[in-house]
Formats: C-alpha cells, sequence, structure tokens
C-alpha cells in the first residue's frame, strides 16, 4: 500500500476526490495519485496528492488538462487541493450524473469519463443506499485557493 495513503484517504474522508465515489463499497482501497505528475513539474508532498478511485485514475493517468466540450477550448483540470468541487460540478439526483459548472469542471468530467454508463448507474445504486451525497463539509480541507489557474 502506498505509505501517503492513511494521511490522503483520511483527508478525502475515504471518497474519490474527483467522483466522490464512496471507498467503502470498493474491495481495494482507493488510488493516492500525484494531481500535478511529478514528471510534468509537479511537487511529491501532501499538497499535490489526492485520493482517486480506479476509474478517475486511468483516465487521468498523466493529464492536466482536457477538452471542454462547451467552448472547444483546452483546460487544466480540477485541482483537489486549490479548488472547491461546487463550485466547478453538481450533481444531478435524479440520474446520477454529475454536471460540470465550469470549463475546468466539463473538462475534468470528459477526461475522467465521469458520467460514464457504468459510473451513473454505480452513483444511482450508491444514492439509493444513503452511501453517495455531495459532501460539502470537505470543500477545500487544506484553505486552498479557490479556482486557481496553473
Amino acid at each position: 500500500m502506498n505509505p501517503h495513503y492513511p494521511t490522503v484517504a483520511a483527508r478525502a474522508a475515504h471518497r474519490c476526490e474527483y467522483c466522490y465515489a464512496p471507498e467503502v463499497v470498493f474491495n481495494s482501497p482507493f488510488e493516492v495519485e500525484h494531481v500535478f505528475p511529478p514528471l510534468r513539474g509537479g511537487s511529491d508532498d501532501d499538497s499535490n496528492r489526492a485520493l482517486a478511485c480506479r476509474s478517475c485514475n486511468v483516465f487521468k493517468r498523466d493529464y492536466v488538462d482536457g477538452l471542454d466540450l462547451e467552448t472547444g477550448s483546452t483546460e487544466r483540470l480540477f485541482h483537489p487541493r486549490l479548488d472547491g468541487w461546487s463550485e466547478h460540478f453538481r450533481i444531478e439526483a435524479e440520474t446520477g450524473r454529475i454536471l460540470g459548472l465550469t470549463p475546468v469542471g466539463r473538462a475534468t468530467i470528459e477526461r475522467l469519463r465521469i458520467n460514464s454508463p457504468s459510473q451513473v448507474s454505480a452513483r444511482r445504486q450508491w444514492a439509493r443506499l444513503g452511501l453517495f451525497a455531495h459532501a460539502r463539509s470537505r470543500e477545500n480541507p487544506q484553505g486552498g485557493a479557490r479556482s486557481r489557474e496553473r
């Protein structure tokens, strides 16, 4: 297991910091990932680490940007240490989809495939079980700046 897992998972309340999937329903721990990859100049400290479910981490890989389909522009991806989740995303309770409210949110949803059919279906089930809700109390737990551009 990643030696940083206990600290990062506790800070994230054991939820994916991108799609808010609850770790408790998975059969293995979520992954500690670098928000901004060290190979692209990112630091190797807790301010650059996030907890990610397997799906989000697989699609994020070492990308730092994505395409906002609404504007056609390339945008940076959501940064859990610097951005407020509800500033960029909203959960559509009826469908289980996560909506992008900003170019950063929409680019992140597209790049990480956050609304794949399997993700949306799982989110609806988790909501029925009371395991999935937007964790407003976790907004900017480190007091980071909101929507700071890279």
